[in-house]
């Protein structure tokens, strides 16, 4: 295993994502984690304060030339674990650079209050990028995998971001959408200033309307049974619209408290949506 495969099977093993995973057959299981690994190794460099911001993006153009030659059936140290994968379901190279483009995102400067549209970009790169890897692996087809991962991708996206609000504040990112911060006359100034305002709260319910919508359209996906394995994507929508709802019921206005999905009810997820899906 390579140390991007343990670091990353160490974190997902604490997540509900773990779980989700441990409801495929052992081939999609280890394509999942395989992806899981590379999100993981790409993420952490956009998110390592420690480095400077060319030195994080050298390391992303990297992965980015990994990934180019693990296609082009050059050697590749760093994606080698991605091989079997990419062999066994033929996922797509796009997806795997958009997500790297998405990581760049953050890399390059820190985003503050995007419009709707580069919001839309970003959730599509780091999140729908990864559903549309991870379908393949699910064993769904195109059509209704794509979409699924299209809409499913945004809103557990949508749902991080507001669960991550005053963690993404501390690294000096804002990820709510400027037309909806302007709408509850919220000023887009410094992000920690900006969720100290009680008004933020209209403008996160604001996404969380976005986010149901995705969830609508993502379910509607799923009750029509598509062929694949579907246990694991429904069981992530029901975790984290879970989250939501929590979320909607405490508001976000400061003091805010991180929500967590109690033990007992991912259970009762896991038993509906895993066991006897």
């Amino acid at each position: 295993m390579t140390i991007e495969r343990e670091a990353a099977a160490q974190k997902a093993s604490v997540s509900s994502f773990y779980a989700a995973m441990r409801l495929l057959p052992r081939e999609g299981r280890e394509a999942m984690y395989a992806i899981y690994a590379f999100c993981r190794a790409v993420d952490d460099i956009a998110d390592d304060g420690t480095q400077s911001r060319v030195v994080r993006g050298n390391e992303l153009e990297v992965w980015r030339d990994n990934i180019e030659a693990v296609y082009q059936g050059g050697p590749s140290l760093r994606a080698a674990f991605l091989e079997p994968a990419i062999l066994r379901y033929r996922l797509r190279k796009m997806d795997f650079l958009a997500l790297i483009d998405g990581m760049e995102m953050d890399v390059t400067e820190d985003i503050r209050a995007p419009d709707l549209a580069t919001l839309d970009l970003y959730c599509d790169r780091v999140a729908s990028a990864v559903g549309r890897l991870s379908i393949k692996a699910f064993g769904m087809e195109e059509e209704p995998g794509f979409r699924l991962a299209h809409h499913l991708g945004r809103a557990l996206q949508l749902t991080n971001m507001l669960r991550d609000l005053d963690e993404d504040a501390a690294l000096g990112r804002l990820y709510l959408p400027r037309e909806l911060l302007e709408k509850a006359s919220v000023a887009v100034r410094d992000p920690v200033d900006v969720l100290a305002t009680p008004a933020i709260d209209a403008a996160c319910r604001g996404v969380a309307q976005i986010a149901w919508h995705h969830y609508r359209e993502a379910d509607d996906v799923l009750r029509r049974r598509p062929p694949g394995n579907l246990r694991a994507p429904r069981m992530m929508s029901a975790v984290y619209a879970s989250l939501l709802t929590k979320m909607e019921g405490q508001g976000w206005s400061p003091p805010r408290a991180r929500v967590r999905v109690a033990k007992s009810r991912l259970f009762w997820i896991f038993l509906r949506h895993g066991l006897f899906a």
